[in-house]
């Protein structure tokens, strides 16, 4: 028995859910969203995310929210990175085993609300402060607001656990 794994690219040829408001396309067909729910679809990987959303969506530049939330992802995919306007990314319920993969989303100058729970990461600890030192904008984690003593918390643990990297400096030898 050969067994099924969805792929980003099987999205061309579904049709969206309905939600509560009709899907507006534009002239040429494309969805005029700013969002992308792809939960629960078992993906274990985004090949070709880019060419998927500029396929479906009319202004894939645009797009804001991604829920990616039970799949199957052990890593979090660069391409996520390159939309530079994306605000809320759900990436719960996955296979994501190494924290330092939060490292990516620092680019994101938008980003604030992030969900991560449900991997394996979140087993690590100082999971939640290592998260809010490294994404300072984030106001949402874990579908829990920030606080200032969240804020101050983490920057504690910050200067107990991560060490700053020292300054090369040319020694002088007479």
């Amino acid at each position: 028995m050969v067994e099924f794994q969805p792929s980003v690219t099987d999205l061309v040829n579904e049709e969206p859910r309905t939600g509560l408001r009709p899907l507006k396309r534009s002239k040429s067909g494309k969805s005029l969203t700013q969002s992308l729910w792809l939960n629960n679809n078992v993906l274990n990987d985004l090949r070709d995310f880019n060419q998927v959303a500029s396929q479906l969506l009319e202004h894939p530049e645009n797009l804001a929210w991604i829920d990616l939330s039970f799949n199957d992802l052990t890593s979090i995919d660069p391409v996520l990175t390159t939309f530079f306007n994306l605000s809320v990314l759900y990436l719960h319920g996955n296979s994501i085993q190494r924290l330092g993969e939060v490292n990516k989303l620092a680019v994101l100058p938008r980003l604030r609300s992030l969900t991560l729970h449900g991997n394996p990461m979140e087993e690590e600890k100082g999971y939640r402060q290592y998260v809010l030192c490294t994404l300072s904008r984030i106001t949402t984690f874990d579908f829990s607001g920030v606080t200032k003593a969240d804020r101050t918390t983490a920057e504690v643990w910050k200067r107990m656990n991560i060490k700053p990297k020292k300054a090369w400096t040319k020694q002088n030898t007479l």
